[in-house]
């Protein structure tokens, strides 16, 4: 049987934004962008690395996509899809997310 994990409560990410975690030493990162949260893994498909510049900054300047701080490459945010950078067509990790009474939460 799945066992239902929370995350974080949903007041914690506000539109357009992201916001990292940690669960179980697993590197995950949230997007909320029109009324949707997407979970992700946080790891660059071509080094392997965490994508952020700094703490829950994972967004271009312009908040239209998810941006790796080591070469800058671009992914859509409800995909994951790298559309520009050295690892074109390739895409982050989606980590299945549902929000239960205010919390984000992920099934086990």
């Amino acid at each position: 049987m799945a066992t239902v994990t929370p995350l974080f409560h949903i007041s914690e990410l506000t539109e357009n934004s992201a916001k990292g975690l940690e669960l179980n030493q697993r590197k995950l990162f949230a997007v909320s962008r029109q009324g949707q949260v997407y979970l992700y893994e946080n790891r660059c498909p071509h080094k392997g690395i965490p994508l952020e510049w700094l703490p829950d900054t994972f967004l271009d300047t312009e908040k239209q996509y998810i941006q790796c701080s080591t070469h800058g490459a671009l992914f859509t945010i409800d995909q994951g899809l790298c559309i520009a950078g050295p690892c074109s067509g390739a895409s982050l990790t989606s980590v299945a997310c549902e929000i239960i009474d205010g919390q984000v939460c992920i099934r086990e």
